[in-house]
């Protein structure tokens, strides 16, 4: 796995666990720039990189009078002045192909939204830039397609390439974590997060906004460093029922330090193990025909690549 360049500075997610962390979307400069602070702050003392998170508009809402950000110019006003006063970098994901360039002369990492994984003109786009990229996974793909998005992201010339698991379609307004998924996926040889908010999402399960479990992030966030995953992903707030977007699903604020100091005191435990050769047990060429088999790089992309040319 290749090191990320972010903000001038060498990250090597194989020695040091990312934090990709902020408030679902902007809303007030100043309690952004407060979470972004307690964030740095708390990474840095269970020993992650951080990376200041947040949306400038949020298209993927349940209802059609449901908050969506301030838009792009004062979304990258606020996002530009949290980099330069707190020597962060800074990441929010794009909707469209017209906005890239834009976001991408201030923001370090370009996410794609999970509901868009498959666009590839976006992704292309996006990885034009030479930014890093952070691929989130959709909810309604496996593992392995995954790599398609991958391949897409790295013929367009991203200078670094991030997954980020958020959970799996379960039924209605549910979604479930496949902790296989972080093994399966470490075959594309990019840096795999956990989501550990959005995981945990019910989605349009309170009829017009989504609900969530926050109170399990812990437990989840533990499993995925057990599996396998490179970093967290965490939405958060210091009052997260006040906020506008995502209020029942955002971290307590004040909940982050300790579950990072539990995710970095395994991530240290379990790393050795995670970096033998295969990635851990079970790791081997698929049976063919199977798609949930966890599998080498090569026969992840030849799995990826027949069911592509199926037209799934």
């Amino acid at each position: 796995m290749e090191d990320l360049i972010i903000n001038g500075k060498v990250v090597s997610p194989v020695e040091t666990p990312l934090l990709i962390a902020g408030p679902c979307v902007l809303e007030d400069r100043d309690d952004a720039l407060k979470v972004a602070d307690a964030c740095a702050s708390a990474a840095e003392a269970a020993g992650f990189f951080y990376i200041f998170k947040s949306s400038y508009l949020k298209d993927n809402r349940s209802s059609v009078d449901a908050y969506t950000g301030p838009g792009l110019e004062q979304g990258l006003e606020i996002l530009a002045s949290i980099k330069r006063e707190l020597s962060v970098p800074v990441l929010t994901d794009v909707h469209c192909r017209d906005e890239i360039d834009r976001v991408a002369g201030v923001c370090d990492v370009i996410q794609i939204p999970a509901f868009l994984s498959r666009q590839t003109r976006l992704i292309v786009a996006a990885a034009e830039t030479g930014r890093i990229l952070n691929l989130k996974k959709g909810q309604f793909l496996s593992p392995e397609d995954m790599g398609l998005a991958v391949e897409k992201a790295r013929r367009g010339g991203a200078g670094g390439i991030m997954i980020t698991e958020r959970g799996t379609c379960f039924g209605y307004n549910n979604l479930v974590v496949d902790f296989t998924a972080f093994q399966r996926m470490r075959a594309f040889d990019v840096p795999v997060i956990f989501d550990a908010t959005h995981s945990l999402q019910l989605p349009g399960g309170l009829g017009n906004r989504s609900g969530g479990r926050p109170e399990c992030a812990h437990a989840l966030s533990r499993a995925a460093v057990a599996a396998g995953c490179d970093g967290l992903f965490v939405e958060t707030h210091f009052q997260p029922a006040a906020c506008s977007c995502d209020a029942e699903v955002m971290l307590p604020l004040d909940r982050l330090q300790s579950l990072l100091e539990e995710a970095g005191q395994l991530y240290r435990t379990v790393r050795p193990f995670i970096l033998r050769k295969g990635g851990g047990e079970g790791v081997g060429t698929a049976p063919e025909g199977s798609r949930d088999s966890c599998c080498t790089g090569s026969d992840a992309g030849r799995t990826a690549g027949k069911e592509s040319e199926r037209g799934a």
